[in-house]
């Protein structure tokens, strides 16, 4: 008997700076993706379409400047090239259109694709996000979300120049950021009145359930004209 699964596509998202500062030291690090086939319409990338940033192994020990002066640089802008339908703009062929239309369609893809997701988080609300995702799949987490706002990407001190570089480079998804960060408070604010209107209507329904078990606590007498009190006060007492 074939078993259908159902399967949620779900992300996370992170302030643009901050994400391009972490990766940057965790490539100075010696971490690459030479294991990535960056697989578009069936086929990797050729090196022309995707030179490497460093001619050995690895780009260990790389500077800030390094890191940003590379144009290969897939850092740049990775979570909108991540989300968005590379196919549409030819994958990685950069002479497919033209470079204003190809961002435009990148980014309108990206923010469809995420609107379009079960669920998403920021990495800087991490107590709305588990609120969210508790929501949105009906499951509970033994513990809550610990915002931790010390990372290595803000050790780095960096100055205002080289922040405007960094923004530049990423211009696209600091845009989607803006967007992320919009859709998420209206989701979470929409989930939290659903939420209230369902424990006022719980409220509400406990409460009917009480008057209507008071109404019932003492049945009326076989025979008892309606108004006429049955029994004196003193057996009332002695009953409740």
């Amino acid at each position: 008997c074939y078993h259908k699964e159902n399967f949620y596509y779900i992300t996370m998202l992170r302030d643009p700076v901050s994400r391009y500062l972490s990766e940057w030291k965790h490539v100075q690090r010696g971490a690459t993706w030479k294991t990535s086939l960056h697989m578009c319409d069936g086929r990797s990338p050729t090196p022309d379409e995707l030179p490497t940033c460093y001619p050995g192994d690895d780009w260990s020990g790389v500077s800030l400047r390094e890191f940003m002066d590379c144009s290969y640089n897939l850092a740049n802008n990775r979570q909108v090239r991540m989300l968005a339908d590379l196919s549409l703009v030819g994958c990685y062929n950069l002479t497919f259109m033209n470079e204003s239309e190809r961002n435009t369609i990148l980014l309108q893809s990206a923010k469809n694709n995420l609107k379009n997701m079960a669920f998403f988080g920021l990495t800087e609300f991490q107590r709305k996000t588990q609120f969210l995702f508790e929501r949105t799949f009906n499951l509970k987490f033994i513990s809550p979300f610990t915002q931790f706002n010390i990372t290595r990407a803000s050790n780095v001190e960096i100055n205002e120049g080289a922040r405007q570089r960094i923004e530049e480079l990423n211009f696209l998804d600091m845009q989607l950021y803006e967007y992320a960060k919009d859709l998420f408070q209206q989701r979470y604010h929409h989930t939290k009145q659903l939420e209230h209107q369902r424990d006022r209507q719980k409220r509400r329904e406990e409460r009917r359930l009480q008057r209507e078990h008071r109404d019932h606590q003492w049945p009326k007498e076989d025979g008892a004209a309606e108004g006429t009190v049955t029994e004196d006060y003193n057996s009332q007492v002695v009953r409740w």
